[in-house]
């Protein structure tokens, strides 16, 4: 086995993963802010730390993720809190928006198959962990209050520590914190500190009493007091899309040293952005599409509905660190591959082998699966390793076309192949079978129907035969007749 390398977003390369305790890792993830529906850019990023969370697993590590629900504290730039906004507009209370919401991300997530969190915590349900912080990042002279809001002295903090080295932005070039109240920065003694406490106006419905106002805490603060929670003051592994580098992972980083007197995470993972014909999606000039609307082809973006495995496979055609760019044209060819690389699966798993002798091909299905191994190991680099599957699918269906000889395989090697596949299809990419409109199982299916065929062929019933084979071929499903059986795959 390889050694697993991360490339570290903090010290910007590659670095061979040692956890803090031998076989266990701490693995912190920030979460979605609920005050509407999660969108795709949020879904593959989710997407991306599930598989890393899974391949860690499969590693043997016993992992602790923690990933966050933001339910408060999240601005927008007029200074307006995103869950008050969401809930006067449609008419709720914020806490029925965010039920509502991470219900929905929650069902979401559940239709891509990735694993709930060790953890799911709440930015509300930890407001005294944020007092405490707040409290610790004064003590230590980080903080100042003015008018009842508390702000984060990032001068006298750059004085003393490395301030800015995740985002690599220096402290004469930051730029005004955006996320807090703009009304409000006459408060600040500079325009990069930013609020580790919020005074509320009176008409500010989500609100609690502290040492220094009726408020709330800021943005960046829950991530910090809900890690240091339930990972310790140190973990190994920090995650999050690449736009929260700055100003949120920088800032937590700087909360931490404030308070703790040291940096959280050792490594730090940032995904890339998902764009769509090479643009960033903009709702404005009409280069987006919702999760629904791509799920059900309601879109003039997209010429049919997608299934969200083939979403999912789409997503790790590219490494988690590149950008992604959605096209029909890329989900299509997807679909293709997706449907290759499952049909590929169901053929081997029905193979059977007791006689089969050590040989070239027994070696380079060896060593391409060592190499999927080692792809996975070099920082989660799924689109290598896809490269590496359909080496092997390659010479699955060479075996099974009669190319290539069973007998020049092991049985050991051929129970390799399957337990491979069966790994990175299920346990490692979280792939399931696709279902029909109705849930049912196409496999299940498609057993019947194949079942009916070989019995119609067995009696000589060529027309029932004929009429099965051609009305699959109409709706793109094709029947391959082997000798090892009739298998089935979809154009």
């Amino acid at each position: 086995m390889t050694e697993l390398k991360l490339y570290n977003s903090l010290t910007k390369q590659k670095e061979v993963f040692k956890p803090i305790k031998e076989g266990y890792i701490g693995m912190y993830v920030c979460g979605p802010t609920v005050y509407s529906d999660v969108h795709l850019g949020n879904v593959r990023t989710f997407t991306s730390f599930d598989i890393i969370y899974r391949y860690l697993m499969f590693k043997g590590y016993k992992v602790r993720y923690v990933r966050n629900i933001t339910d408060v504290g999240h601005l927008l730039d007029d200074g307006e809190d995103r869950m008050l906004k969401g809930a006067r507009l449609e008419q709720l209370e914020p806490m029925e928006i965010a039920q509502k919401y991470s219900n929905g991300f929650h069902e979401i997530m559940r239709q891509f198959n990735t694993l709930r969190p060790s953890i799911e915590p709440r930015a509300t349900g930890h407001i005294i962990e944020q007092i405490e912080m707040v409290q610790a990042i004064w003590d230590k002279g980080y903080a100042y209050e003015s008018n009842g809001s508390v702000y984060f002295d990032t001068i006298k903090f750059a004085k003393d520590h490395d301030y800015g080295k995740l985002s690599g932005r220096i402290i004469e070039d930051l730029l005004t914190e955006t996320r807090d109240d703009l009304k409000n920065q006459s408060e600040k003694r500079h325009s990069s500190d930013f609020a580790i406490w919020m005074k509320a106006s009176d008409d500010h419905i989500m609100k609690w009493n502290s040492p220094w106002s009726v408020g709330f805490p800021g943005w960046h603060l829950e991530c910090s007091a809900m890690s240091t929670k339930y990972l310790g003051e140190t973990f190994d592994i920090h995650g999050g899309g690449n736009d929260l580098k700055f100003p949120h992972h920088e800032n937590e980083i700087a909360q931490n040293v404030g308070s703790c007197g040291h940096a959280p995470a050792n490594y730090w993972l940032h995904t890339n952005m998902l764009l769509m014909h090479g643009r960033k999606m903009s709702k404005s000039d009409g280069n987006t599409i919702s999760i629904a609307e791509l799920l059900t082809g309601d879109s003039p973006h997209v010429s049919k509905a997608y299934d969200t495995m083939v979403v999912k496979f789409f997503f790790l055609q590219s490494h988690y660190r590149s950008t992604n760019d959605l096209s029909d044209e890329a989900l299509l060819a997807a679909e293709k591959g997706y449907n290759r690389l499952m049909d590929a699966n169901k053929v081997l798993q029905k193979m059977e082998n007791t006689s089969g002798t050590t040989s070239d091909l027994d070696k380079e299905i060896n060593d391409l699966i060592d190499m999927a191994f080692a792809e996975m190991d070099d920082d989660f680099n799924t689109p290598r390793t896809l490269a590496r599957l359909y080496e092997l699918v390659s010479k699955i269906n060479g075996i099974h076309d009669g190319h290539l000889s069973m007998n020049d395989i092991t049985s050991d090697t051929l129970d390799r192949l399957k337990t491979t596949f069966t790994s990175f299809i299920k346990d490692i990419f979280g792939f399931i079978e696709t279902t029909d409109s109705n849930g049912n199982s196409m496999d299940g299916v498609m057993e019947l129907l194949i079942e009916i065929r070989q019995e119609a062929r067995k009696n000589k019933d060529w027309g029932t035969s004929d009429k099965i084979r051609d009305g699959l071929s109409k709706v793109s499903i094709v029947l391959n007749d082997g000798k090892d059986g009739t298998t089935w795959s979809q154009n």
